[in-house]
């Protein structure tokens, strides 16, 4: 990718998905962190990054944040920088290899030990055939896992000196017909996750021997597990794999870092699991302050993302100022609304976006935000936008309103705002001067 100047290249640079290694160095913006947290001294990311440097302990991290705010860049940033270090760092999409409506915490074990499995195999780490043979023994036992005739004769059944890398390739392949049956295929997913169930102790034994041979490798530095999507899981399946399973998930003996649904930490339940695991919270950039004046650092900061993907000369004067102001700081509305905008503005043969394509993109994303409210919603949203941004009481119906981004969470203070597109609904309603109140 490279910064385009051309509305019809738009789409190449505002996608919804993280920023990759090889496009950190063009796009990354990385003076945010003080426009999120308040405090240019602090930092949820570098937190995290020596969290993950510490030599020893359990240093299991959860990350809650909206979605659209930027964590999987900041995680994806974080994870080059410690690869630069010399740690090894492998990130676990979970929404490719599991079915995100159906996942337990076993599931997460098993993409966990295929990760290690892999940093392993890149680092030319040397396993003894005893421990390969166990972790082969470990799925194919008593299950239907068919591998090819390849790997049944590889050197398994040899000399540990005969091909020690193909062995743990052949071992490594196992994994792919796993995933492959936890996400589509019931009966055999379900023998799966009945191994790790019944023999926990033995899986984590071996995640734990693998991890030491990497650890040898390095020198002492640990290898370190990021799992990335978690937090988009509904509320009853995230407490279903973190809460009940805590103390197993955090009981790595080296860095694993989950990301987590940011509405949850609103739930009483929640405060047991800091108990077990590191939290930390990106916030959203602000671009209003508690007190509803404007915050023009924070709206800068966004314009300088923005422009460090497209010539700004393609947004029409004011046009950005707007699509910045009502996306209320998250980036992933910001970047639906821009290839919206630009979408209306090249079929209408323009070199521009116009003011009027940046309406049309919003009302559209407007009417998907407010799809998930109800009447029987105003009342709480209007208690917040008259001014109770700090003092929530209702925590269920926040939870609710969090989950579907219709209200967000900003930090120096932790305060909440309604979405702006809402507040424009609501004052469509009726329900509010033009002034908010």
């Amino acid at each position: 990718m490279r910064k385009v100047n051309q509305v019809s290249e738009i789409f190449n640079v505002f996608s919804p998905a993280p920023l990759k290694e090889s496009q950190m160095e063009e796009f990354y913006c990385g003076d945010t962190m003080q426009y999120r947290t308040s405090d240019p001294y602090i930092s949820p990311i570098e937190d995290i990054f020596d969290i993950c440097r510490l030599p020893e302990g359990s240093n299991a991290c959860l990350l809650l944040g909206h979605r659209g705010c930027g964590k999987s860049t900041e995680l994806n940033r974080m994870a080059e920088r410690l690869q630069g270090k010399g740690y090894p760092v492998k990130i676990i999409h979970c929404s490719r290899d599991l079915d995100l409506q159906n996942i337990v915490h076993s599931d997460l074990f098993i993409l966990m030990g295929e990760a290690l499995l892999q940093i392993a195999d890149e680092m030319g780490c040397v396993m003894e055939k005893r421990v390969l043979e166990e972790i082969e023994d470990f799925w194919t036992e008593g299950t239907e896992t068919v591998t090819s005739q390849e790997v049944e004769e590889s050197s398994l059944e040899g000399e540990a000196s005969a091909g020690v890398k193909w062995s743990l390739a052949s071992v490594l392949s196992i994994f792919v017909k796993i995933k492959t049956d936890l996400k589509y295929n019931e009966e055999t997913r379900q023998e799966y996750r009945r191994k790790i169930r019944i023999r926990s102790s033995e899986w984590i034994r071996i995640l734990g021997t693998v991890a030491d041979k990497i650890t040898d490798k390095t020198g002492g530095k640990r290898p370190i597990v990021i799992f990335e999507d978690l937090d988009r899981l509904n509320p009853e399946d995230a407490w279903k794999v973190f809460y009940n399973y805590a103390a197993v998930l955090s009981g790595m003996m080296f860095p694993v870092i989950y990301t987590f649904p940011i509405a949850l930490s609103y739930d009483t339940k929640f405060s047991a699991m800091e108990s077990y695991f590191i939290t930390k919270t990106l916030p959203m950039i602000k671009i209003e302050k508690i007190d509803g004046q404007r915050f023009d650092e924070g709206i800068d900061v966004i314009r300088e993302i923005v422009e460090k993907r497209a010539d700004l000369a393609l947004f029409e004067a004011g046009v950005l100022d707007k699509l910045i102001q009502y996306t209320g700081g998250s980036l992933r509305d910001l970047f639906r609304v821009i290839n919206a905008a630009a979408k209306r503005a090249e079929r209408r043969d323009s070199a521009s976006i116009d003011m009027e394509d940046a309406d049309y993109a919003l009302e559209e994303e407007k009417t998907s935000l407010t799809r998930r409210i109800e009447q029987k919603d105003y009342p709480f949203l209007l208690n917040i936008i008259q001014g109770n941004r700090e003092q929530i009481e209702d925590k269920e119906q926040l939870l609710n309103m969090l989950q579907a981004t219709v209200v967000l969470e900003y930090n120096g203070k932790r305060w909440h705002n309604v979405h702006p597109l809402v507040v424009e609904f609501l004052k469509g309603q009726g329900l509010m001067g033009d002034d908010g109140q």
